[in-house]
């Protein structure tokens, strides 16, 4: 006799339920049990009921098995399309983790209001809708300035785009109307887009050039500023077969829609940078989309990141840039005519500022936010340091009291651990110093900060100095008349991997900010980042940026994985990984985690991108293991856990 049988993937975090578990149906429930709908099923081994997606259906012929019987269907809404769990499949894979902690990161919370409403409006309908869109001309105008744009759109290739570095004539961002014409440009064709932006402000300018390209044009806005039922809405109507544009952070790369393009802009951006597990990138879920869909894929921005430059060398993406080359007029002031006139603010960049400000605004770029992030003993120049927890010293204004960047206290009776000395001096400005020293040396203009704790959207077109942080900068009515980009050297000092790549996006995200011609001044740097913005040559900087990498195997010539856990169990990980014989060097440490009261360990895999799913597969057999052995009794405590995270591109040992 056959049964119908139901296959269920778990929601739970637990690395041994990462599997499907086969249910026997109930006749209640063998009309609504369909594959994609939210189940609860029991779990004979914990004794309770646990939340889970129906991925598969079957019949089964022999019904000698003894099986557990679905404890309910949640809802009729197909929440898990099969193309979703087919992606969340592989991202799980390659890197090492669970499918679903993948479908956590995209599928919202069940709201039940929103749900019934979609479902009462008839929203699943099954077949191929037409989308009925027509593009203005502006879209076709937009794209033919890039050349090769329109062959990739059309033949579903990947690309690499290097963005116009202007703002367009409307006062957005060359780049939002690349992104939002490629948009239209698909939906025309009756597919649909996925956007997909680092912030919030991104979003928002991405948007306002959509109402601009793509009037009338169905969005689905996926954002983490939504309310709950705002966001499961977005989501439901991704699920439709009607085509839209996506936009959104991070996690709309998942977007369960019928794509026919995936654009990322500013990969580089850290906001990409997927913190919960399993810390998949979007430009590498993008990747396997695209090979998986078929879909055009764009990765957009003025810089373009090694992990992209190494996939064009390769040839599996191609380079576009725009048909006509625009260069930002950018002036070099060295670190030696600094170091010579013994201030802050070079003369030629200090004239150039005066007298644009004088016309409309003028942008500054500094490092860091607040007065003085940075205090030093002012006897012997050493850090000032918290005595409680030994974070970094900072004053709010001029003759605050020193407070702990990392705990919080007041400093009120420090005394320097060198020399004894009771006093500090401020040694770095933030943004809020910088404003009041630029406030006395340009009396009568206006001056306006933003940053994380100011945040600006917008300036008007008359004088004004704006000093703003990396990343933070507003956008200017007709452009900046002027551009100073301060404390590079200080950005170029942080111990990461990246920074070169990192401020060569921030100052060239910032220079694209500028009106027609006007001057950008890179203060206190020299060298080859300083001549890759000078000649707006980012590419040729990637590229040397690789060629380095490569023979010290250092991302992303190689993949990185990185191991947590007991000494014991990090170790019965490496003795699974030296099986795949990889190179001498692939494996760094063991070492103990600084801090780590516990014993715990790190080490860290290196290893070809041609060895990733081998590699991949033994980590995640690993942690299993691990786990299923704490479940034995070796180990109570629930940090000896083993913990992998694939593609670390900031190696700590």
């Amino acid at each position: 006799m056959s049964r119908p049988i139901a296959r269920v993937l778990l929601d739970s975090p637990v690395p041994q339920l990462d599997r499907l578990f086969d249910y026997a149906i109930p006749d209640e429930l063998l009309d609504d049990a369909v594959p994609g709908v939210r189940v609860r099923v029991p779990l004979r081994s914990a004794g309770r009921v646990l939340d889970g997606y129906l991925v598969e259906r079957d019949t089964e012929h022999d019904d000698s098995r003894t099986l557990a019987e679905l404890d309910a269907v949640v809802s009729r809404a197909r929440v898990l399309p099969e193309r979703l769990c087919a992606l969340a499949r592989r991202v799980a894979d390659r890197a090492a983790g669970s499918a679903s902690d993948v479908l956590r990161l995209i599928v919202p919370k069940r709201q039940v209001r929103v749900e019934k409403a979609w479902l009462a409006a008839g929203a699943e309908r099954p077949g191929a809708a037409p989308s009925g869109y027509d593009a203005p001309p502006a879209v076709s105008e937009t794209i033919a300035t890039y050349t090769g744009l329109a062959e990739v759109l059309a033949d579903g290739a990947r690309a690499a785009v290097e963005a116009i570095p202007r703002l367009a004539a409307d006062g957005l961002p060359e780049w939002t109307r690349l992104l939002a014409a490629a948009a239209a440009h698909t939906l025309a064709g009756g597919a649909s887009a996925i956007l997909v932006v680092p912030d919030y402000r991104d979003l928002d300018l991405l948007l306002s050039a959509l109402d601009g390209l793509a009037p009338g044009a169905p969005i689905a806005r996926l954002d983490t500023r939504q309310t709950n039922p705002d966001r499961y809405r977005a989501y439901l109507r991704t699920l439709e077969d009607a085509p839209c544009i996506v936009v959104g952070n991070r996690s709309a790369v998942y977007a369960p829609v019928r794509a026919g393009l995936v654009a990322i802009w500013d990969d580089g951006d850290s906001l990409l940078a997927e913190q919960l597990a399993p810390g998949a990138h979007p430009r590498d879920v993008a990747l396997l989309r695209q090979e998986q869909e078929g879909s055009a894929l764009l990765f957009t921005g003025h810089t373009r990141t090694t992990d992209v430059e190494r996939l064009v060398e390769t040839g599996w993406i191609r380079p576009i840039a725009a048909a006509k080359r625009h260069l930002p007029r950018v002036v070099l002031d060295s670190t030696q005519d600094l170091a010579r006139r013994g201030q802050r603010l070079p003369s030629r960049a200090f004239l150039t500022a005066r007298e644009a400000a004088a016309t409309g605004p003028v942008l500054l770029q500094v490092a860091r936010p607040g007065f003085s992030p940075t205090l030093v003993c002012a006897s012997c120049r050493a850090p000032a340091r918290c005595r409680a927890c030994g974070g970094p010293l900072g004053a709010a204004h001029r003759g605050a009291t020193p407070v702990c960047a990392w705990c919080g206290r007041d400093a009120r009776l420090w005394a320097c651990g060198s020399c004894g000395g009771e006093t500090v001096r401020l040694a770095a400005s933030g943004s809020e110093r910088t404003a009041e020293e630029l406030g006395r040396a340009f009396p009568g203009i206006r001056v306006i900060v933003a940053d994380g704790t100011h945040p600006v959207d917008r300036v008007e077109a008359r004088p004004a100095l704006v000093v703003a942080t990396r990343g933070a900068e507003p956008l200017a009515e007709g452009g900046y008349r002027a551009v100073v980009l301060l404390d590079g050297s200080r950005m170029l000092q942080a111990p990461e991997l990246r920074i070169g790549e990192s401020c060569l996006r921030w100052w060239s995200n910032a220079a694209a900010l500028a009106a027609p011609g006007a001057p950008i001044h890179l203060v206190g740097v020299d060298g080859a980042v300083a001549r890759s913005l000078a000649t707006w040559s980012q590419a040729s900087y990637a590229r040397a940026e690789l060629a380095e990498r490569a023979p010290l195997r250092m991302p992303p010539s190689v993949r990185v994985a990185q191991l947590e856990g007991t000494g014991a169990g990090v170790r019965r990980a490496l003795d699974d990984i030296a099986a795949l014989q990889l190179p001498p060097d692939a494996v760094l440490g063991p070492v103990p985690i600084e801090g780590d009261d516990d014993g715990r360990e790190r080490a860290l895999v290196r290893f070809p991108y041609a060895e990733g799913a081998r590699v991949a597969g033994v980590l995640r057999a690993a942690v299993v293991a691990e786990a299923m052995g704490r479940r034995r009794g070796r180990g109570r405590s629930p940090r000896t856990t083993l913990s992998v995270r694939l593609d670390i591109t900031e190696p700590d040992l």
